[in-house]
């Protein structure tokens, strides 16, 4: 049976050249489109893959201007840290989320976090913060600490972290966001230069 299935497979012999010339076709483009994507970017736990889409400028700039900058990055708090499992596959789901609504152009003027999303920064804000909430001193100290144990989103009260109460470049001018590098490789660059030059 298995041999069946391999040979089900198998191309009859006039056709396995154009069908590996096609597979190797298909091969490239999924290649190139991964490599232009920077789709390996996302793997890593860099703030600055956020930037790869340039409508995250501002939401990188006002972190980056925050204490949280010193000791978190984005996945820190918008990615689920309860099992490796659970991290990737969110990651995974809203990037392709991502990724399809900046293909297709469709993002918002303004970005809001979806409701899923909301519910992982909180989480990740109690897993950080553990300490600072169960603190005796601090509950004696902190006047009306007890509103943290209430069911509310950590940031009813506390708006401005990290991003900062407007989300936009203008709350941060002098912010140095970096810039996407450039898809196309540098032998290009220069033979396209050459050309122009001519």
């Amino acid at each position: 049976m298995f041999n069946s299935l391999i040979y089900f497979f198998i191309p009859p012999q006039k056709w396995r050249i154009p069908v590996i010339i096609l597979l190797g076709i298909l091969f490239g483009l999924v290649l190139s489109l991964f490599y232009i994507s920077k789709a390996h970017s996302y793997l890593s736990d860099s703030p600055a893959t956020c930037v790869n889409c340039h409508i995250m400028a501002p939401q990188y700039a006002t972190w980056n201007h925050s204490s949280h900058r010193e000791v978190t990055n984005c996945n820190d708090c918008h990615v689920p840290h309860n099992n490796f499992i659970n991290k990737y596959y969110f990651k995974a789901k809203d990037g392709m989320r991502h990724a399809t609504i900046f293909t297709m152009r469709a993002e918002p003027e303004v970005i809001f976090i979806k409701e899923e999303g909301q519910e992982v920064v909180h989480q990740n804000c109690i897993r950080c913060h553990k300490d600072q909430l169960s603190d005796a001193k601090m509950m004696a100290a902190v006047k009306n600490h007890d509103i943290h144990t209430q069911n509310r989103k950590c940031w009813d009260c506390h708006r401005e972290v990290p991003h900062g109460r407007v989300n936009s470049l203008s709350s941060v001018p002098n912010a140095r966001v970096p810039l996407p590098e450039s898809p196309v490789p540098e032998w290009l660059k220069n033979k396209l230069k050459v050309k122009s030059e001519k």
